[in-house]
């Protein structure tokens, strides 16, 4: 019970944090843009990377109330600070550039209307590089490649599932806004689909009370929340029959593929990310991650 209510204060305040959106980032100058194009600067000519993020989306962010672990301060949460995945990967962009890094506390909703508005100069938040978002947006990366899978107890009937096919009839849910709720859960049969979490948290804490039976998520935020709660198990059929299905294997890459979001055209601060991307292996990747995950606090 005491696991449970800590849960809920933290999804609390994840909700909490994520509703406030505000920040200092440099507006983009886009009255001299080409048709097409809404951007002309960096936005990062005063030195600061403002990075948006939700600050609650462990082990890519999440919030705590220290700097340990190289945790860095949440602007517009004073006395919070922002670490994981995502902003570990943002410290390196900015020294290597030169530039300080700022974090802004940013509802996933919320990372493009911030972008387009100048509030922030990028979003570093774990989003898939989907053809729908990148009409809006252009994209950095990739700066992780996830894999697709569910995220069960392990006294449910499903936690022996070797395909999605396995799941038929179970109760699930997973992030709104997410291919994990639009696009994967719906093919599983008869699938008791309740609504969408409104951050991975709530969603987590959905399966942990027994809300739900399952959840769709993406690999590291399962094996994030298994390592935290080892009456968790992770469901992963990537590579067999019983997996989520693409049309094609590049539909499914730009849905699992994470990549980092700037206002279109800015092309000069996306060339800059992506030089430090391309001195990256997926092995680097892996590596970080998994040092994400291991500094993750106890919720």
């Amino acid at each position: 019970m005491k696991k449970l209510l800590s849960l809920a204060l933290a999804a609390a305040l994840g909700l909490t944090l994520t509703a406030c959106s505000s920040g200092t980032a440099t507006v983009p100058n886009t009255s001299t843009a080409p048709a097409g194009d809404t951007a002309t600067g960096s936005g990062v000519e005063d030195g600061v990377l403002t990075v948006g993020m939700e600050c609650a989306y462990a082990p890519y962010n999440w919030t705590q109330m220290d700097d340990s672990n190289g945790a860095v301060p949440i602007k517009n949460v004073p006395g919070a600070y922002a670490n994981g995945y995502d902003v570990m990967i943002a410290q390196k962009i900015c020294d290597e550039n030169g530039w300080e890094l700022e974090v802004v506390s940013t509802a996933w909703d919320s990372l493009t209307p911030s972008l387009q508005s100048g509030t922030i100069d990028v979003a570093i938040a774990g989003q898939s590089m989907t053809a729908d978002r990148m009409a809006e947006v252009d994209m950095a990366g990739p700066y992780y490649y996830a894999q697709i899978v569910c995220l069960t107890t392990k006294d449910s009937p499903y936690a022996t599932a070797t395909g999605i096919n396995d799941l038929a009839g179970g109760k699930c849910t997973a992030q709104t806004g997410t291919i994990w709720y639009d696009t994967c859960l719906p093919q599983i049969p008869d699938a008791q689909i309740l609504t969408a979490s409104e951050t991975a948290p709530a969603m987590i804490m959905q399966l942990q009370t027994g809300t739900v039976d399952f959840v769709c998520t993406d690999l590291p935020t399962a094996t994030a929340a298994a390592a935290k709660d080892h009456s968790l198990v992770v469901l992963n059929f990537s590579g067999t029959d019983g997996d989520f299905q693409f049309a094609t294997e590049e539909e499914r890459a730009e849905n699992v593929n994470i990549g980092m979001s700037v206002v279109k055209g800015n092309s000069e601060l996306l060339d800059a990310m992506n030089a430090v991307l391309a001195e990256m292996t997926e092995e680097d990747f892996n590596t970080m991650m998994d040092q994400a995950i291991a500094v993750q606090p106890e919720v």
